[in-house]
């Protein structure tokens, strides 16, 4: 694994290239984009994919998102889908200047949020040949579960209080601790789970801080990540789910997106495996990556 950057208009985006261990850069290889879930960064769970699908043979390359992380970008910790889908876009530039890397074989990879930027990404970048998910969440739906109109009128309120003069409001994505969580009473299995891989010594990364710009939500609550996937997917989509329920959705958005697809479709669920055993649990990270990798190798 070697640190790189790429451009997104005007600012790096910084990441890590995973390389096979027996690389030999007179061969040419398949290449991949690991695209992290919201909050994350490319040291926690796409990073640990990237590095799994590279002992498998391909060129992997996981990055921190546009304006989080080691990556540029004003202003900070901004979840912007638009910035996203373009990251993603953008990293496949940067595979098609590497000699090593076989043009007609790149894939991408999203885990969770970064399953349904994947999938918008590849609606309209035919670079890409083939498209992976493990637990893909549709990050637009997700937050307008929780109350778009209410959320929406909260927002514009800050842009007025900060365009006369008031600190931005930067939020934290879930409970900052163990013990936040608990104090307030979140018991989903998913919101557990998060706080655990995100906020304990088990997936903390500096990378990944837990901070939000509030106001960026505006552009995550009009997002769908899977409009017109119907027609605009084209290329084979291997997705990954566990069977476990939790409030992100990820095992009915597994489903719903299998039915909605109408090319070339397969549906891996993994019996009882949770939204975040699938982030780092090695047995069923193990097999989320047999699959993966099989499938990759078919199609690209």
């Amino acid at each position: 694994m070697k640190p790189v950057t790429f451009r997104n208009r005007t600012w790096d985006v910084a990441a890590n290239l995973h390389l096979p261990a027996d690389f030999d850069p007179a061969q040419t290889y398949a290449a991949l984009v690991c695209v992290h879930p919201g909050s994350s960064c490319k040291g926690q769970t796409a990073g640990i994919y990237a590095e799994r699908l590279a002992a498998e043979g391909f060129v992997a390359i996981a990055f921190d998102a546009s304006f989080q992380g080691e990556s540029g970008g004003e202003p900070r910790y901004v979840e912007d889908p638009a910035t996203r889908v373009e990251d993603v876009r953008c990293a496949v530039d940067y595979l098609m200047t590497l000699p090593y890397v076989d043009e007609a074989r790149i894939g991408v990879l999203g885990v969770c949020a970064g399953g349904g930027y994947a999938v918008n990404a590849a609606m309209t970048e035919h670079r890409i040949r083939a498209v992976g998910t493990v637990v893909a969440a549709n990050i637009g739906r997700l937050y307008r579960s929780y109350g778009a109109a209410a959320m929406l009128d909260n927002i514009g309120k800050q842009r007025t209080a900060e365009a006369r003069g008031a600190t931005p409001l930067i939020t934290t994505w879930i409970p900052d601790s163990v013990e936040d969580r608990k104090a307030a009473g979140v018991e989903d299995v998913d919101l557990v789970e998060a706080v655990d891989y995100y906020r304990t010594p088990r997936g903390r990364n500096p990378c990944a801080p837990n901070r939000l710009r509030f106001t960026s939500l505006a552009n995550v609550l009009a997002f769908d990540a899977f409009h017109l996937v119907e027609d605009l997917l084209v290329q084979p989509i291997q997705i990954v789910t566990g069977d476990v329920p939790g409030a992100f959705g990820s095992m009915q958005e597994g489903r719903d997106l299998y039915d909605r697809v109408k090319g070339e479709k397969d549906l891996f669920v993994i019996p009882g495996a949770t939204h975040y055993d699938l982030y780092d649990r090695p047995e069923p990270v193990a097999r989320a990556v047999g699959r993966l990798a099989t499938f990759y190798r078919k199609h690209l």
